[in-house]
């Protein structure tokens, strides 16, 4: 599979799963689990969560089908890229060293890959980013970074971070709303990350199933024997310095969607696409879900 990086080179798949939804009703957690073990197996090595999924809930099932695919020597823990997100609320000096600790337990793993602060909360910045900072030396996190941050909030969040202490590990990447109906990202939060070596992690890359139905994708898809949402997957896989967090529920998807990464579209492929989703020519709001 194809790769982008962190800021500090650290490699990442250009296409992650997604499991929002996941660990809300516990009489489907074990064929939730067996689903995850199932795409860790055939070759998936980014896990996206977060403790707001099914309240926690989520993390179960990702810490059980992590712990279920190692047992079976499916792959190394090491291999895994696990990411979860802290709540805003939460999200205080103490609070965010409290709700990872919380999230680790859930996940039964000695360290989470990636800890994000779901969206930009009361709490301030600086407090977050100085408790980012401790987990990671602490050993309990390998990078941090945000989600649901438009370029003003970076700006911001960068500011204090030029301000604290000299080697601190800054904010790794950036969680956001990204796909062929919502291009807004591209006007100028994906250029000012680009610029700054920080990779952009789409969420809801086919616009929460949406994109699978459109006919424009069909045309392209159909001749090359792929699906729509392959295509935009494929599309949205291959821009530089972003990586797709995709969800699906069936085995069958699943491959689709692993399969996608590897698609390579060509010129004319890319100019239909462009015509149907054209790029934004103003700064929009960035959505989220």
């Amino acid at each position: 599979m194809r790769q982008t990086t962190l800021p500090d080179g650290t490699p990442l798949p250009v296409l992650g799963l997604g499991t929002w939804r996941l660990g809300e009703d516990a009489g489907r957690r074990r064929d939730e689990i067996r689903t995850l073990h199932a795409a860790i197996a055939m070759g998936y090595r980014l896990i996206d969560t977060a403790e707001m999924y099914g309240d926690g809930g989520a993390e179960q099932v990702v810490g059980q089908a992590v712990a279920d695919a190692v047992r079976a020597g499916d792959v190394d823990r090491g291999a895994l890229y696990v990411v979860s997100k802290v709540y805003p609320h939460n999200a205080s000096r103490r609070g965010t060293v409290a709700a990872c600790e919380r999230s680790l337990k859930r996940l039964g793993l000695d360290h989470i890959d990636l800890y994000l602060l779901h969206w930009r909360g009361s709490h301030p910045l600086q407090d977050t980013a100085a408790a980012m900072q401790a987990l990671v030396a602490a050993g309990k996190i390998r990078h941090w970074g945000v989600s649901n941050f438009d370029v003003d909030d970076l700006q911001a969040l960068a500011a204090l971070l030029n301000q604290g202490e000299p080697g601190a590990p800054g904010c790794a990447t950036n969680q956001v709303y990204y796909s062929l109906g919502e291009r807004g990202p591209e006007f100028s939060l994906l250029p000012w990350m680009r610029e700054r070596q920080m990779p952009l992690m789409a969420y809801s890359p086919i616009d929460q199933g949406a994109l699978a139905a459109d006919p424009a994708l069909a045309a392209i898809a159909q001749p090359r024997g792929l699906t729509a949402a392959q295509v935009a997957l494929a599309w949205i896989s291959s821009q530089p310095g972003v990586l797709a967090i995709a969800k699906a529920g069936t085995l069958q998807h699943l491959q689709q969607n692993l399969a996608a990464s590897a698609v390579e579209l060509d010129a004319a492929e890319r100019q239909a696409i462009e015509t149907r989703f054209p790029r934004p020519r103003r700064k929009t709001p960035l959505a989220m879900i």
